[in-house]
This record gives structure tokens, C-alpha cells and sequence, in this order.
């Protein structure tokens, strides 16, 4: 098995869901007691929370970039990123290693045009909704994603980051994301990208009125296919 290199921390709540998945697809592939070969840098979020300017932004992408290069050192074969939004510095990090690091999007994408699925909702952070670091990431694979609904993208941004972050869950905010996608799909969605790892703790993504495409679970399910080097 090929070892694999985690930048965490970007929520630990982000990274357990990591830890807990690449596994699980690592033992139904290998045998049950299999453990997934990683390494995993635990950053602290509390550096990032508030990132708004270009700048900013700029700065803390040379601290992912210092990260990677010491997940490379250590021998991890391949990398990623356990959060949508840090996605916004990965070219930065790609340029500071010489293996691969395996996008979020570039995972999704490949499999929603395997599945010929278009017109896409998009739900996530705030960045990851409206900027473009991860939009053309989708569309670049012939994803046809549907403008964010600014009404619903500082309520979704609010509830990832003051409960989800922090591993509190409530009744409120699970009806908030159903309704929300019930909206999405009366304006003519077709499935949903669900964006942040954090989600599926009050989205129930197996069951729900439009197929969901949950990014930790496509983007973890591809680190297990590089592990087993079969990516």
C-alpha cells in the first residue's frame, strides 16, 4: 500500500470524517482488520477562520504549502487537502511538493460527468459557494452548476462554522438544509454537490429528494484507490 499525507486540523471534526472513511474504504477492499497507511498534519483552524483578503489568504497558503512539504518529507506518496475551502490554495501547494495532491473537485467532477448528471446545486462554505477557486474546478469537467442563492449562503456558512465546526448539531439546522435542498430542487436541480465535509452531519446524504454527491466520501474513496494503487 502507498502511504498517503493529510492536511487536517481545517476542521478536526473534518479530518476525523477523513480518517474514519479512508479506512472504511481501505478494509472493503483489503480485509477487514487492513489499516490505511497516513500521515496527518493537525493545523490549527483558529489561523484560518477569519481569512478574507487575497493577502491573507496568500500567506496562510504558504503555511499549507510548508505542511505538504513536510507530509512529503516524512513519505507520504500523494496528498490532500480534509477541506473544501483550503482547496483555494492548492495551487500553491501543488507547486511546494513533487507528488500529487488529489483535488476535491477534480474527484467529484470526474464522477458526476461518468454519471451524466447536470444542472448542480452547490452547498458549502461561503467561498466554496460563491468564489471561483472551486466552481471552475467542477464546470472544467462539464459540471453545469446553478448560481448560488445568495438568501441561503450566509445561513449555510453560519451553521458550519458555529455548530458543524465545532461538532454540535442540531434540529434546526437539519431542517434548514432540508428545506433548502427542497428549494433547489423545485428550481430544477438534479442532484447536489455537497461541498463540506462538516454537512453530512445534519444532511442524510443516502436518502434525500435529490441524489447527493458528498464530497468527502468521493474524495476519500479516491485517496483509498490511491493507496491501494489503484489511482
Amino acid at each position: 500500500m502507498r502511504k498517503l499525507g493529510l492536511i487536517g486540523g481545517l476542521s478536526w471534526v473534518s479530518t476525523a470524517t477523513y480518517l474514519e472513511q479512508i479506512n472504511r474504504f481501505v478494509q472493503r477492499r483489503a480485509t477487514r482488520r487492513t489499516t490505511a497507511p497516513l500521515l496527518i498534519e493537525s493545523l490549527d483552524f483558529a489561523d484560518a477562520f477569519d481569512l478574507r483578503e487575497g493577502a491573507d489568504w496568500t500567506r496562510y497558503g504558504d503555511e499549507l504549502a510548508k505542511s505538504a512539504s513536510r507530509l512529503e518529507q516524512a513519505g507520504a506518496t500523494a496528498l490532500l487537502i480534509c477541506a473544501n475551502s483550503m482547496h483555494r490554495t492548492y495551487d500553491q501547494i501543488a507547486a511546494a511538493v513533487d507528488i500529487p495532491v488529489i483535488h476535491s473537485a477534480d474527484c467529484i467532477g470526474t464522477k458526476m460527468a461518468s454519471d451524466g448528471v447536470t444542472n448542480v446545486a452547490l452547498i458549502g462554505r461561503r467561498s466554496v459557494m460563491i468564489e471561483n477557486f472551486y466552481r471552475q474546478r467542477l464546470v472544467s469537467h462539464g459540471v453545469d452548476l446553478m448560481a448560488p442563492d445568495m438568501g441561503n449562503v450566509e445561513l449555510v456558512d453560519r451553521i458550519i462554522s458555529e455548530e458543524l465546526m465545532v461538532g454540535k448539531t442540531s434540529r434546526n439546522a437539519e431542517r434548514e438544509l432540508r428545506t433548502i435542498i427542497a428549494k433547489k430542487a423545485q428550481a430544477g436541480a438534479k442532484a447536489i454537490v455537497l461541498a463540506c465535509t462538516e454537512l453530512e452531519l445534519v444532511v442524510d446524504v443516502d436518502a434525500n429528494v435529490l441524489p447527493i454527491y458528498d464530497s468527502a466520501r468521493i474524495h476519500c474513496e479516491a485517496a483509498a484507490d490511491w493507496i491501494l494503487g489503484e489511482g
